[in-house]
């Protein structure tokens, strides 16, 4: 039975760190000015999407959005969709916030707060179009891979949240956790994997050209200047597409 008050008797590992990261003074000003306007509390309740955002529209989820920059370029090119951003850090907080004003969106609102609680909490059954984690923590010491967020519970969870046909949507530059991501996503009953590959037939190697099933970079993911610099110095980038399977 899915809980939805208080916390669960064991607690689980949280995936960010205790870093608070360092304000700008935008930032700041941002955060200090226009938090109570388009960010909403933690509440132990499901979320009413149609209330916040004053019409019913398709719900995706970001989770982790960093500075805001991919959430605020998305959200501005698809005006269609309504946005609920969630990240634990003020800096990245106050950085969204100030791309909201600056593109004048209305289809945005943050919730800063661990994930796993809002996902568990917050977001009904079956109520998202979409959910995108974008570059997660890879927590790349082997003692810390517990830590990682794409773990098999939590993509339990996130594929029960989404509406049938809803998609998943990961990206990560660490090829060692973007194994674990298809490994982990494809042993998910309730997803399918966009690119083709069944779960019988994913083959999982020791790194991603061995795999099978990773995607295409889908257009509307746009890419970001640490990502370009990236590329431009040889990483790779993994993107993982997978789609809420019928009953």
């Amino acid at each position: 039975m899915e809980e939805t008050h208080g916390r669960p008797p064991h607690p689980h590992i949280r995936s960010f760190s205790g870093r608070r990261g360092h304000f700008t003074s935008g930032q700041r000003q941002a955060y200090d000015t226009l938090r109570e306007r388009w960010c909403l509390p933690y509440r132990a309740h499901r979320l009413d999407a149609a209330a916040v955002f004053g019409r019913s529209a398709p719900l995706v989820v970001e989770i982790g959005f960093g500075m805001g920059e991919s959430t605020a370029l998305i959200a501005a090119a698809d005006r269609g969709r309504d946005f609920l951003g969630i990240e634990v850090y003020p800096a990245g907080v106050g950085s969204l916030l100030r791309r909201i004003e600056a593109a004048s969106l209305t289809n945005v609102r943050i919730v800063q707060h661990d994930a796993v609680e809002v996902l568990r909490d917050m977001i009904a059954p079956r109520s998202l179009a979409a959910a995108h984690v974008f570059f997660p923590d890879p927590w790349p010491k082997t003692r810390h891979h517990k830590r990682r967020l794409i773990q098999p519970p939590f993509v339990a969870r996130l594929a029960s949240r989404l509406q049938v046909g809803g998609i998943v949507h990961c990206a990560t530059d660490w090829a060692h956790y973007a194994v674990q991501m298809l490994d982990v996503l494809s042993r998910e009953p309730l997803l399918e994997n966009t690119a083709g590959t069944a779960p019988g037939d994913t083959v999982i190697g020791e790194s991603p050209a061995e795999c099978r099933g990773f995607a295409a970079r889908p257009a509307y993911r746009p890419l970001t200047k640490f990502e370009r610099r990236g590329l431009e110095l040889g990483h790779g980038v993994w993107d993982l597409v997978f789609r809420r399977r019928g009953d």
